[in-house]
């Protein structure tokens, strides 16, 4: 998917969900509208104008949770697209994120398709293809050109789903190469928000029918990559907490608030209601009701976060924790005290669980200061803290070129390697179905082990093609308890196609454009 610098701050081009200012930077891709940074210009004392996600956030793809009734990320990403733009608080409209139609009056849109398709000729219960895509429809009203009123925002996101899972098929596996099959595929109000900016944009809330995978842990980076580790947030916070997800919605809020005078350091806090009649694929994102809520996730984040206007290598640095004030299932336990892998009851109703985290993107080579094309390695670490939890911590490291050859500065290569570490729970009905078999209850791998290498490849201004390859050891099968062999590791060939409907009808401009 593509990538742009929007004033200050990086945005990805490739779908749909938002990544409010959490500090997203990261590799871009370079445009007419990049800011040009001298070498070793003094720090940019702008104010962070930033600009809100709905259309600003077209691609990150939407890092979407498998089938199985488990979120999927908003990313569900391309889900987000984080344009939390730092531009400085102007009287002028903020510069608009590629493939942006704007009518002139405050009003603004984006319309992009995303695909992704996916085999796996090796590895796997079977071998097969499967074929899913998003179409996002996203509009952002400026209510400060159209009412008069600073700092405010209104964003609206409207999403479509539709295909199959090629993990849920013939994988197996419950961390899917799709990241944008889940969350229901069909079609959901998935974002309406109010956004304000105050005292000199140093507070920035959103409140309204949000989802936390639009704001907390999501950066720009993840969602060069197809799988579902990796985009549009690490899977870890989903399967161990109630974190909500892209391309779902709940009452939320959150709160944003730059703590020096160079907008470097930040803290972040919000709270999602949790509602599981949210997450059933017939929900339509219009069912306002909060009977059916079972508590609240509660994301908090400090950071130190830097743009190409102020570091010619900027840097996105975080550590924060979830807090889950809400009902979950008992990952082993039915309402009896047995194990519901046996007795077929309901699950035992558990409450609260909790987890930390520390994450970080770095540029760590730029040819030319100038300019955004470079190097940027990212990384991520979390580890459960609380709660029955299926996994014990999660690992993650990659890089992202950005411009791959003189003539092709638009293009991506990317690695990411991702380790998911599962509790002695997350495995117990394996291991006990396993014995009931007469079968070696201890021959169940405990680390899954997800890398992918892709090429993305600027078509022209409105179309993105990245392909990829992914290989997956030790697939988990807790979807099938008595299977009585492993899972074979896994080869997999896949393909997003990301593209811009307006720019690709000569009504907005993408990278490249004239």
């Amino acid at each position: 998917m593509a990538m742009r610098i929007v004033g200050t701050k990086v945005t990805a081009v490739s779908v749909g969900a938002m990544l409010f200012a959490a500090g997203a930077q990261a590799q871009a891709m370079p445009s007419d509208e990049t800011p040009k940074v001298l070498p070793h210009a003094a720090p940019s004392k702008q104010r962070p104008a930033t600009r809100h996600v709905a259309l600003s956030q077209t691609r990150i793809s939407t890092g979407a949770r498998p089938r199985a009734g488990r979120p999927q990320g908003i990313s569900g990403v391309d889900t987000a697209r984080g344009n939390a733009a730092q531009q400085g608080a102007t009287a002028a409209p903020p510069k608009l994120a590629q493939g942006t139609l704007d009518l002139g009056n405050g009003l603004t849109f984006l319309l992009n398709y995303t695909s992704e398709s996916a085999a796996n000729p090796i590895g796997g219960i079977r071998q097969g293809t499967a074929y899913a895509a998003q179409l996002f429809f996203g509009i952002d009203a400026d209510l400060n050109r159209l009412a008069g009123i600073a700092g405010a925002t209104l964003h609206t996101i409207v999403t479509q789903r539709h295909g199959r899972s090629l993990s849920g098929d013939f994988i197996g596996n419950d961390t899917s190469v799709q990241e944008i099959f889940g969350g229901g595929q069909t079609s959901r109000l998935t974002l309406l928000s109010y956004q304000q900016k105050l005292f000199d944009n140093r507070l920035d809330f959103e409140i309204g029918r949000l989802n936390g995978q639009g704001a907390f842990l999501i950066s720009p980076l993840y969602c060069q990559f197809q799988n579902n580790s990796t985009c549009g947030s690490p899977t870890f916070i989903f399967k161990n907490t109630n974190f909500t997800f892209f391309p779902t919605s709940s009452w939320a809020g959150h709160a944003k608030v730059w703590l020096d005078d160079e907008y470097k350091y930040f803290f972040h806090i919000g709270a999602y209601e949790v509602n599981p009649s949210f997450l059933l694929p017939t929900d339509n994102g219009i069912d306002f009701s909060t009977s059916k809520a079972t508590g609240a996730v509660i994301p908090i984040e400090v950071g130190y976060s830097t743009t190409f206007a102020n570091d010619v290598l900027p840097r996105n640095y975080g550590i924060g924790a979830v807090i889950d004030r809400s009902r979950y299932n008992d990952p082993v336990r039915d309402v009896a005290g047995g194990a519901f892998v046996f007795s077929g009851l309901d699950p035992f109703t558990q409450f609260g669980r909790s987890l930390v985290y520390a994450r970080f993107d770095q540029m760590i080579w730029r040819p030319d200061p100038a300019q955004p094309q470079g190097l940027t390695l990212f990384g991520v670490a979390m580890k459960s803290t609380g709660g029955r939890q299926i996994q014990d911590y999660f690992l993650e490291l990659g890089l992202v070129q950005t411009g791959t050859f003189r003539d092709r500065p638009y293009d991506t290569v990317g690695f990411v390697i991702s380790n998911q570490k599962y509790a002695s729970l997350g495995f117990a009905n394996i291991r006990a179905a396993r014995a009931a078999q007469g079968l070696d209850p201890r021959d169940v791998a405990t680390n899954q082990i997800m890398m992918e290498l892709n090429y993305g490849i600027q078509l022209n201004p409105a179309a993105r093609l990245t392909p990829q390859l992914q290989y997956i050891i030790n697939p988990d099968q807790t979807r099938f308890p008595f299977r009585p062999r492993p899972i074979p590791d896994a080869f997999v060939l896949g393909a997003k196609f990301s593209c811009d409907l307006f720019t690709l009808f000569g009504y907005a401009k993408g990278p490249g454009s004239i």
